[in-house]
């Protein structure tokens, strides 16, 4: 534990024991403020829900749960073939309005504070870039955090996170069910198809968000496969 990279220590009751190793990082909005108003939620045993770090908007960083321990905050989620999301990842919960409250961008201190937490996390447990991911990016019929504002450029320009590709080939995809069938493989459930199509497009494409596949998401999709596949993106 980098005890440096957290400013306080709220332990809350609710987690478990992890049955998968940890490759993953899912990135939370609160919805909730003031932030005393998330914390004490994330910390009642009723409510059934926490995460392992909660990041104010003043850029400081509340240690939840212990990162050995299973914390529970992406309920019903998938990504990459694995259904037990919470089993195999940390969570990080951003203190923010959300949707529900007013969505705005993302404070600067709490970026700030989020990246050498985030960097600490995946240079100890060797997480893959495509393996740090938003809440609606594996539980996109239920969720929308942290949102088309997040500022994941920030990440990738950290290396912590996949950059939007530069698309080289265009659209490979004869149709719809071929995109659905190359979404699946690159990560999300496609259950729902018209919320798989809006969570990628929350991740990869937020200036448009309409749920609807095009040849601008199909080449996205296709070039982040092939990066992924040739090795330059895990």
């Amino acid at each position: 534990m980098a005890d440096e990279l957290v400013h306080h220590t709220r332990l809350s009751p609710n987690c478990n024991e992890r049955k998968l190793p940890i490759s993953m990082v899912v990135l939370h909005y609160t919805e909730m403020k003031p932030v005393e108003t998330a914390l004490e939620r994330l910390c009642d045993p009723e409510a059934s829900v926490s995460a392992h770090y909660l990041i104010s908007e003043e850029g400081e960083v509340t240690l939840l749960v212990p990162e050995e321990k299973r914390a529970w905050h992406a309920g019903a989620s998938f990504w990459r073939g694995t259904k037990d999301v919470n089993s195999a990842s940390i969570g990080i919960e951003l203190d923010h309005p959300g949707h529900g409250l007013g969505y705005r961008p993302f404070e600067d201190a709490q970026i700030e504070a989020l990246v050498p937490l985030l960097h600490r996390i995946v240079q100890t447990y060797d997480i893959a870039k495509a393996n740090v991911v938003g809440h609606s990016d594996v539980a996109p019929a239920r969720k929308t955090d942290p949102g088309e504002l997040f500022p994941w450029d920030r990440l990738a320009d950290y290396g912590l996170a996949t950059a939007v590709p530069k698309i080289q080939l265009g659209n490979p995809f004869d149709n719809d069910g071929a995109f659905f069938l190359a979404l699946e493989r690159y990560g999300y459930d496609i259950t729902d198809s018209t919320k798989a199509v809006e969570a990628f497009q929350r991740r990869w494409r937020p200036h448009k968000m309409d749920g609807q596949v095009d040849g601008e998401i199909c080449a996205i999709l296709f070039q982040l496969l092939l990066d992924r596949d040739r090795g330059a993106a895990r």
